[in-house]
């Protein structure tokens, strides 16, 4: 489990270069200026890139955030980069650091996934993880993210899972999935 972290936080690094900020009304990358494919339930999908460097991801923010005066940007991610071959990868930024050594939960439905931090993102441990929550998250209606910051304040966000389906689906398509 710690090597796959390992090369988790090696992989997510050009992923956090790519993304620097999103909110609810603006999301902008780095490298290039994402493209909007479409608004689904909560969710909205970009694409960004030409092929060999091709990013596509779905993004929400919650429905209730706990202290959340107290915390910058908050969202949910998944995305996609075909040509290092990930896909579904999942990914939260939860608008403040972390406590070190803790982790943040995914809750949905009766299913919890444990989550690997790093300053304000947490990811899962496993790429198969990835897989289940995405797959969660198609079925589901809510999910709820958990985390305690490096003040020692723990948080509890709801999204919600409208829209995730078609989002995931028009991914797909827009990275040749």
């Amino acid at each position: 489990m710690i090597a796959s972290r390992k090369i988790k936080q090696l992989l997510c690094g050009p992923v956090l270069a790519a993304v620097s900020v999103l909110s609810a009304s603006a999301v902008q990358a780095q490298q290039a200026q994402p493209n909007q494919i479409g608004q689904f339930g909560d969710w909205t999908a970009y694409e960004s890139g030409s092929d060999a460097d091709r990013f596509c991801y779905l993004v929400s923010s919650p429905q209730k955030a706990s202290l959340k005066n107290r915390r910058g940007d908050i969202f949910f991610l998944i995305w996609h980069r075909p040509n290092a071959g990930e896909f579904d990868v999942v990914q939260v930024d939860v608008g403040y650091t972390f406590k070190s050594d803790t982790e943040a939960e995914v809750i949905i439905g009766d299913k919890t996934w444990s989550l690997f931090t790093r300053d304000k993102n947490a990811w899962t441990y496993e790429g198969k993880d990835d897989g289940e929550v995405v797959e969660a998250m198609r079925k589901g209606r809510t999910m709820t993210v958990k985390g305690r910051s490096s003040r020692n304040n723990d948080t509890t966000d709801s999204y919600s899972l409208s829209g995730v389906t078609a989002g995931t689906n028009a991914i797909n398509k827009a990275c040749g999935r």
